[in-house]
């Protein structure tokens, strides 16, 4: 902001305040004059007797700042201003950023470390002030490896002792598709292809709601997920052109990276879709299969509720009544269910039919296969010879033991030496 007062220079009145290495200076924006410099206290003597000094005159005894840290320092300034954060989220990385860097750990770390440091404090921030911001979008910005990223940032948050609350996903999912290049035409990306940005961003997250409420996110990384959500949501909303458009062309419009498990959140996604399409009257007698069900995803979301609690929670119930129903089997009521689950159970656990209407997690539904490890393998044969402390443990008449102490003796007399005691 402009100051009073006249440049001694050129006698302009664009006087702003500057900050210069934590230093408040009045600065002419015409010639760059240094009008008025601000005060530190930065030596001991000055400061125990409470007088203030410039930055000029000022020797730093209090602080002795390497080029590490000074570079790490201005890097997190950078940082913050290339993402435009508030200025008190500046000030509080660089807190960050110095209060790790007074461990021995940190300052003895490797630079890729250091310089991973740096976003990590900038990320610790933003998520303390509820700013959307993803790991993936520092380590682009620093070319940084990820999983070295979040091993640091795992150390530091334990090591200051923060209190670092996890992103929301639905700030997630606005973050993450506010960068797909889909929302205006370009070159790139043909006219039909182009979509409204708020109502992609309504039925992705209605998309991702339904995966966590069908355990589809639980456990999992949310990118991949998120990935198949804003794919089908962008081809629901124009399917009878985008039908076509497969999951690595719709990345590369959006000019976003493919992960590797979004093609299996795909399917999962579809197959639940595909469980609440039967419970819909007018859609089952479409027979609707992974590829037309998009075409009503709209209707599906707008009932959703109602249909996942129908296709997966009321559908065992309703498979058990119709095996009681049945005639001819001379079954009392409740015979028949207690006759389907004993059958169930008689089954070995791997040949066991799955019910497809239990809402699971996919790691129960289909569970990995763990490969037992093979019994240790014996070299003994029986030939082996027994030690004379062992053999008292195989020992079992008063004869064998008189035998023995005969056998012991008539040793001894051979070879003239006797046992220790």
């Amino acid at each position: 902001m402009p100051g009073g007062g006249h440049c001694p220079d050129c006698g302009s009145t664009e006087l702003v305040e500057d900050s210069h290495y934590s230093q408040s200076q009045l600065v002419c924006s015409d010639c760059g004059c240094v009008v008025t410099e601000g005060v530190l206290t930065t030596t001991f003597s000055d400061e125990g007797n409470l007088r203030e000094v410039t930055y000029s005159r000022s020797t730093g005894e209090n602080e002795q700042v390497s080029r590490s840290q000074q570079r790490g320092l201005r890097r997190v300034r950078d940082l913050c201003r290339v993402l435009q954060l508030p200025s008190t989220f500046e000030d509080t990385a660089v807190a960050y950023y110095q209060q790790a860097y007074r461990h021995s750990g940190i300052r003895a770390a490797r630079l890729q470390k250091k310089e991973v440091l740096v976003g990590c404090c900038v990320l610790i921030t933003c998520r303390q002030h509820n700013w959307p911001l993803t790991m993936g979008t520092i380590c682009t910005l620093l070319y940084a490896d990820l999983d070295v990223f979040s091993g640091t940032y795992m150390q530091i948050v334990k090591l200051l002792g923060l209190d670092v609350p996890s992103l929301c996903l639905a700030d997630l999912v606005k973050t993450y598709c506010s960068s797909f290049r889909l929302f205006q035409a370009s070159p790139s990306v043909p006219a039909k292809y182009v979509e409204d940005k708020e109502k992609m961003l309504s039925r992705t997250l209605q998309l991702v709601e339904l995966a966590d409420e069908t355990w589809l996110v639980t456990g999992r990384h949310p990118l991949p997920v998120i990935t198949a959500a804003t794919f089908l949501a962008w081809q629901s909303l124009q399917p009878s052109e985008r039908l076509t458009c497969s999951l690595a062309r719709f990345c590369k419009l959006a000019n976003v990276d493919l992960p590797c498990p979004a093609s299996s959140r795909l399917q999962e996604l579809l197959a639940v879709l595909l469980r609440m399409a039967e419970q819909l009257a007018w859609l089952q007698v479409l027979r609707l299969d992974r590829r037309s069900v998009v075409k009503h995803i709209g209707d599906l979301l707008q009932h959703r509720h109602t249909l996942v609690r129908k296709a997966f929670r009321d559908g065992p119930a309703e498979s058990e009544a119709g095996e009681e129903e049945r005639p001819g089997r001379g079954q009392g009521p409740g015979q028949g269910k207690e006759e389907v689950a004993s059958r169930s159970l008689d089954l070995p656990e791997g040949k066991r039919p799955a019910s497809p209407a239990l809402l699971l997690p996919p790691c129960m539904l289909k569970p990995p296969k763990r490969v037992c490890p093979p019994p240790p393998i014996s070299t003994a044969t029986g030939d082996e010879d027994i030690s004379d402390s062992e053999i008292e443990q195989y020992l079992r008449t008063p004869q064998e033991v008189r035998d023995f102490q005969k056998a012991q003796a008539a040793r001894q007399a051979a070879t003239g030496v006797s046992n220790p005691p």
